[in-house]
């Protein structure tokens, strides 16, 4: 069956568009690993984590291996060395050095106030059923969302929350680029809203403090991005 994105009625297989809303509906194919039913476009399986997308050996030229000979530099032609009369530079013995006067001291500099710190923005994920905060790693630029098991393990674990099963091992990434932070479905199985709609995969949606989020259908698994 095809579950439409726009009202959630299960279409036949095969199916182009929604027989209740007539919204077009994404293709599926089956993963060659688990025989689940995947979309087309999905990078990975939701229910087993397998990566459909085929890579290609790289086939490197043994010429690309061999650096260029470096080219033949003529030997640098320097100066001979100059001879120094080292009696030219005695002094007389009557001639007295004065030792040097010893500099007053510096004056002790005010203390300078204190440099302006940057405040720095604090993101988090407050989990609506279990009123659970979750503090978005900072050092990361892309935050993975799902469950373990799955060929990329997630930064964000939500197998602890109830209702869970409804979350693919693979399920979503929030991106966070020159401060902003964006949110995308990863082809996970049950899908992902923000604010109740439907994000296609490979669309990304800009999230602002108080965006909804829910992993999954009938507002399950549901988060507040918060910003601090």
């Amino acid at each position: 069956m095809i579950v439409c994105p726009n009202c959630s009625h299960q279409n036949p297989e095969g199916a182009t568009q929604c027989e209740s809303c007539y919204t077009p509906l994404p293709s599926t194919t089956q993963c060659p690993n688990c025989g689940a039913s995947v979309q087309s476009d999905a990078s990975f399986c939701g229910q087993c984590g397998n990566n459909l997308q085929p890579s290609e050996p790289v086939i490197m030229n043994e010429s690309q291996n061999t650096p260029p000979p470096l080219p033949d530099f003529p030997e640098p032609d320097f100066p001979p060395p100059i001879d120094f009369d080292e009696s030219a530079f005695d002094l007389p013995e009557s001639t007295a050095v004065a030792p040097p006067e010893t500099p007053p001291p510096l004056p002790t500099p005010a203390p300078s106030p204190a440099a302006t710190q940057l405040q720095v923005q604090v993101a988090s994920l407050l989990h609506i059923q279990t009123d659970t905060e979750l503090s978005l790693p900072q050092h990361l630029a892309v935050i993975h969302i799902g469950k373990p098991g799955g060929p990329i393990p997630p930064d964000i674990d939500v197998s602890g929350f109830p209702d869970s099963a409804v979350v693919s091992r693979v399920h979503a990434d929030i991106r966070i680029e020159g401060g902003i932070y964006y949110v995308e479905d990863v082809g996970s199985s049950n899908g992902t809203y923000v604010n109740h709609n439907p994000l296609l995969p490979g669309n990304r949606h800009r999230l602002r403090g108080g965006d909804r989020i829910a992993l999954g259908k009938e507002d399950k698994v549901t988060f507040i991005f918060q910003m601090a």
